[in-house]
């Protein structure tokens, strides 16, 4: 038996067991339980493999087989296009969809989970030959806490201030607040949007917050979430009762019209706060007029 099996073994099995670990089935229900996670699963086993082989490797002088780990990158990045294949294909038939810039983020976030694998099998591995065991599990406890902190990532009630307002009509024009969502003539389906109907206005903390709200797949993710989670009240063909999240053109709040079944404010703001600052949707102007010395 090599010398490098038990080091390899403990690479493998902290990189599959961290994979589980980020493999997590929320409200909004990806990746499905069983088959998709067996996928993933899967190939964190193989990262987690590639990663931990690369030390022994490298002190064998085989340097050909740390080619490999390019190979496996290449093989990672269509895991990035396979998720994003999937939930675009998905989308088309959500009742409110997540939007394309929610995909990418998940998409993303995939791929770079791999990795993080990788470099948990990596570290554990270098940890058990360059010293013992123990320092193996040191660095698999440092690499575990490394991979929980680069997936925290920011929330919505970080940037702005949640806050429930009743939808209103003005004749046949919906409002939140002050801020216009859409028109409706009907007065069936005003009755029901008054009945179902739910309203919130989020308001920036600052500058750079006001542009990561007007992105749009940050507000179709709002929607998205608040609506997987508490239900939707309508159906395909119903154009009046679709949720909405509306901007004020002068000071940059929005205003988020939703119609869940379950009717409870302070969930509602409580699931708004917790959707995910999408990376694609991050603005920072402030830096850029910083630079240019247009504000202090």
């Amino acid at each position: 038996m090599s010398n490098f099996t038990y080091p390899i073994l403990l690479g493998v099995i902290v990189g599959t067991i961290l994979r589980m670990y980020m493999l997590r089935t929320d409200y909004r229900q990806y990746p499905t339980y069983l088959h998709g996670k067996i996928i993933h699963i899967a190939l964190g086993f193989i990262a987690a493999g590639l990663g931990s082989v690369a030390i022994p490797a490298i002190l064998n002088k085989d340097y050909t087989a740390v080619t490999f780990l390019t190979v496996a990158a290449s093989q990672f990045r269509e895991v990035r296009n396979m998720e994003r294949n999937t939930l675009t294909e998905l989308d088309s038939f959500e009742m409110v969809p997540r939007g394309k810039t929610y995909i990418e983020g998940i998409a993303i976030a995939f791929e770079s989970r791999n990795y993080l694998v990788m470099f948990a099998g990596l570290l554990s591995t270098f940890g058990y030959i360059i010293y013992n065991i123990w320092t193996g599990i040191l660095a698999a406890i440092i690499s575990v806490i490394i991979a929980k902190k680069l997936m925290s990532g920011g929330q919505l009630k970080d940037i702005v201030d949640i806050s429930y307002a009743k939808p209103m009509f003005d004749d046949s024009g919906l409002y939140v607040d002050t801020i216009y969502i859409m028109n409706i003539g009907l007065p069936e389906r005003q009755k029901e949007v008054l009945k179902y109907g739910m309203g919130f206005i989020l308001t920036p903390k600052n500058f750079n917050a006001r542009t990561t709200i007007a992105n749009l797949g940050q507000r179709q993710a709002i929607l998205y979430d608040v609506t997987t989670a508490l239900g939707v009240y309508r159906d395909s063909g119903t154009p009046a009762l679709v949720p909405l999240a509306k901007r004020d053109l002068e000071d940059g709040r929005v205003a988020v019209f939703v119609l869940p079944q379950i009717q409870n404010e302070k969930k509602a703001i409580s699931i708004i706060g917790a959707v995910p600052t999408l990376e694609n949707a991050i603005r920072m102007p402030s830096k850029r007029l910083e630079r240019e010395g247009e504000i202090e």
